[in-house]
């Protein structure tokens, strides 16, 4: 096994580990767990605030 052959394994894994956490993070499953993370910034601010 020379250099290139573990570069090639690298960018190999690399690729399919972006596309995992791509599918996982546009699954529907977690559609109710983002919804309520992007509400986050907001629930220590009072009701009367402008």
């Amino acid at each position: 096994m020379n250099i290139y052959s573990l570069h090639t394994a690298a960018t190999l894994f690399s690729v399919v580990f972006f596309f995992v956490v791509v599918f996982w993070a546009w699954s529907s499953r977690r559609k109710d767990e983002f919804r309520e993370a992007e509400l986050l910034p907001f629930i220590d601010e009072p009701e009367d605030a402008q």
